[in-house]
């Protein structure tokens, strides 16, 4: 049933868990007969991607909360339910949390504030005690679930993150090749657009990367989890490298004959080569591209000869693409090299097993 219900619905861990949180929330208001809505809101944008930046979080709304429903009852006891407590509460709310640097606080702090003035009703001080304690619950709650129930696991987030990008990375390079060296310029926009989403995706990889750090330091994980994480971290830092590079690659122009037909033969190869390399699981670095590259590197350092002896101001477009490659290549070697350490690892800990 559960599992249909995914199929139509984006219902993942952290979306149960801030409905489990809103309802004991709400049934702990209810026996206590405080009103649930502060609490429940609270209890809702407490929830965060981790146990960790629940706990760290909480810290800061408490105090936070408290600033804001004081200040709001100060501000009814002035001028009484009119829209200038409303902004007087808001803005000094917002105000105050960020002068004391308690900016996390803030959303919870304005929100606790504003939803009291319409509900004051008698002893100004009771309802600031009975928010505080709402808010004190959405918290608590909050926490305790995110802490204790379904504790967020990214791995397997990362791991299929992971395999995309270097898939995507792949085709990048098919991409570049394309409009740099067969002047297929309508390739050109696929590069770019492919080019800021695999940028995106590294970066939200990182993010799941350091979520998975945060969370262990509250629940138990092994070593071989952390080497893991940490072997995904290098060749994502490495995976990083090589689309920089190719994204110098975006801004360089042209001309139709600035290579010989023998260079960008040369040249088309190791673009398909990287492809290969990239796409490969253990990123395997065959022997006809260590001789392409030697060849490229003879090719470099002929143009910039050429260009010393003509003293040009300006290094030609040609060996700027030279030099990309050439430093492409670098860091594929160093993509080869950790990898085939990850391999001896997971080798010597078999055999121990």
């Amino acid at each position: 049933m559960l599992s249909k219900v995914k199929t139509y619905l984006p219902l993942g861990g952290r979306t149960f868990k801030t409905g489990i949180s809103v309802f004991i929330t709400t049934l702990i208001c209810q026996y206590f007969h405080f009103p649930a809505i502060f609490a429940v809101m609270t209890a809702i944008v407490t929830v965060e991607h981790t146990a960790a930046d629940s706990i760290k979080k909480a810290m800061v709304r408490f105090p936070a909360s408290a600033i804001g429903a004081f200040l709001s009852v100060s501000f009814y006891s002035v001028f009484g339910k009119s829209a200038i407590t409303y902004a007087l509460a808001a803005m000094l709310t917002i105000a105050l949390c960020h002068k004391l640097k308690l900016d996390e606080g803030i959303v919870v702090a304005t929100l606790t504030a504003i939803a009291m003035i319409p509900d004051f009703h008698g002893n100004s001080f009771d309802s600031f005690i009975v928010r505080l304690a709402t808010t004190t619950i959405g918290i608590v709650v909050s926490t305790l679930v995110n802490f204790f129930l379904l504790p967020p696991n990214y791995t397997k987030y990362i791991d299929s993150n992971m395999e995309n990008l270097f898939e995507r990375s792949a085709k990048l390079c098919t991409y570049v090749n394309d409009y740099l060296i067969e002047a297929k310029f309508n390739q050109q926009q696929k590069f770019k657009l492919l080019y800021r989403e695999i940028l995106r995706e590294i970066n939200q990889t990182s993010n799941f990367i350091q979520f998975q750090r945060e969370e262990w330091k509250y629940h138990k994980f092994s070593k071989e989890n952390l080497r893991r994480l940490h072997y995904c971290e290098k060749k994502l830092t490495y995976l990083k490298q090589v689309i920089d590079h190719m994204g110098n690659l975006q801004f360089i122009r042209l001309k139709r004959n600035a290579f010989s037909e023998a260079e960008k033969q040369l040249i088309r190869s190791i673009f398909l080569s990287f492809a290969g390399i990239l796409k490969t699981p253990h990123h395997e670095i065959p022997i006809e591209h260590y001789q392409w590259i030697e060849k490229l590197d003879d090719e470099f350092w002929h143009w910039k000869e050429e260009h010393v002896m003509n003293k040009e101001q300006h290094l030609p477009p040609q060996t700027i693409v030279l030099y990309e490659l050439l430093f492409l290549h670098r860091v594929i070697e160093e993509l080869h090299h950790i990898t085939h350490i990850e391999l001896s690892n997971e080798d010597t800990i078999t055999k121990q097993l």
